[in-house]
């Protein structure tokens, strides 16, 4: 897959992952719109990134995203690859946190149920151009969870057995099923949780080098000893991550 020339949609690209992403295309030579529902941080960004379109939005809320896809469809129809970044993670027990109901909701639309929305709602778009390509961002918590963060890792591990499944059923078409399985990497919403963070620039950059070579499930950093630890010693990968 081209990493230059595309017309690229980011969600959450006003900091962290979809920060890199976005510098990183955009100095490849590509098109691209971010959203986000800070309309501060966005317009910081394309104060760097000049010739990027922002859009205002929070995915997770279906009036919104209808109005996304409007915008999309009347202003960017040449779009071809998607990336689905937006994500959040609450850490919480159970038994002893207030709005649980409401956090559940929220992680569960963010993480899972709006990229599926959007990829349904886009595909149409994709379909149209001669190469497309769908970017879901997941976690090595899709593989092996913690403790702290039980409805993100289901989240996250629902999104990784969508994504496969879907390439499975678009195996023959024009739009390639790409995933992103990266460890904890050092984002805002990562602050103050783990030690020996990946950075941004290291994440994205391993993530374009199998994206051109079309490697559709990119295990990032230490997500590939942890798929092999999980495969051969899957009590002591369980014991290493539980609670991290």
């Amino acid at each position: 897959m081209k990493s230059t020339n595309n017309k690229i949609l980011i969600t959450g690209g006003s900091s962290g992952i979809g920060y890199e992403l976005t510098k990183r295309f955009y100095e490849l030579g590509n098109k691209l719109i971010i959203t986000g529902r800070n309309e501060k941080r966005l317009n910081r960004v394309k104060l760097d990134f000049p010739k990027i379109d922002i859009f205002k939005g929070d995915v997770s809320n279906a009036n919104e995203l209808d109005s996304l896809i409007l915008y999309l469809e009347q202003e960017h129809k040449d779009l071809n690859i998607l990336i689905n970044n937006a994500g959040v993670q609450y850490n919480y027990e159970f038994t002893h946190t207030d709005d649980t109901l409401n956090k559940i909701n929220y992680e569960v639309q963010v993480n899972l149920i709006a990229p599926i929305k959007l990829i349904a709602l886009c595909l149409p778009i994709l379909q149209l151009q001669n190469s497309s390509a769908i970017v879901n961002i997941s976690s090595g918590l899709s593989i092996v969870p913690k403790r702290s963060a039980p409805v993100y890792c289901g989240s996250k591990a629902g999104l990784h057995i969508f994504t496969k499944a879907l390439r499975y059923q678009l195996e023959q078409s024009n739009v390639k099923i790409f995933e992103i399985i990266p460890p904890l990497v050092d984002t805002p919403m990562t602050k103050g949780r783990g030690k020996s963070k990946l950075t941004t620039e290291q994440l994205v950059s391993e993530f374009l080098k199998g994206f051109e070579k079309e490697k559709y499930e990119i295990n990032i950093g230490k997500v590939k000893i942890l798929r092999l630890l999980n495969r051969i010693f899957p009590k002591l990968a369980e014991n290493l991550l539980k609670n991290n």
